[in-house]
């Protein structure tokens, strides 16, 4: 199963979220690569932080012809998760043709709903080509104690493709754990952030049970 996380627009913490995935189903069990898709190369550069064993390998291809790379690539691994490129149309475009199901992450803003439009957009291009890829939205960094993600929720609504269930909340666990290499459910395995990344994985995995079928 290969899992691209994308958005055409920057900063809405994709990189956090396909890392955070990763070592979900890395401590599940599966055997797991992360491809960073994205120029910045962050993914690369959380992964040098990590003093901790590592517990999948990370790789780096920011290259138009990744859809044509992964394959060979994937045969070793039971999940790859790809951190994909924000606003480089022909990497999004090689990545969503590389993945079998797109996880778009969009914060509770309009300008954000405004923009996970043109994502949908790009995803439905591929879709033309590729039968059987699927896409969902997750609302990322939602403030606590906010209804504010069920609003974003009814808007993206009308882009065809379901809103996940499950919505990450601001934390500064994040960016704490991602200092140090590591992700939510290492650093505080207990905490809120831990629990709600682990619902988003199994419901993800419910989708890739779906698809393998």
């Amino acid at each position: 199963m290969i899992i691209g996380v994308l958005n055409r627009r920057g900063g809405v913490g994709k990189t956090t979220l396909a890392i955070n995935l990763a070592v979900v189903f890395a401590q599940a069990g599966s055997r797991l690569l992360l491809v960073d898709a994205d120029p910045q190369g962050s993914a690369l550069a959380w992964s040098a932080v990590r003093e901790r064993d590592p517990l999948f390998p990370v790789v780096g291809m920011a290259k138009p012809s990744l859809h044509k790379d992964i394959p060979e690539l994937a045969r070793d691994y039971d999940t790859v998760v790809i951190d994909g490129a924000p606003r480089v149309n022909e990497l999004g475009r090689a990545a969503i043709m590389a993945s079998d199901l797109i996880v778009i992450p969009v914060q509770p803003t309009p300008y954000d709903v405004w923009a996970a439009a043109n994502t949908a957009m790009l995803v439905n291009e591929v879709r033309q080509f590729k039968d059987g890829l699927r896409a969902v939205f997750v609302v990322n960094r939602k403030i606590v104690n906010t209804a504010i993600a069920r609003d974003v929720s009814g808007a993206l609504a009308g882009f065809g493709f379901p809103v996940s269930d499950v919505a990450l909340c601001q934390r500064v666990i994040y960016a704490e754990s991602a200092a140090q290499g590591l992700a939510v459910t290492e650093a505080e395995p207990n905490s809120e952030a831990a629990r709600e990344i682990t619902r988003l994985a199994e419901s993800l995995d419910m989708v890739e049970q779906m698809v393998a079928a």
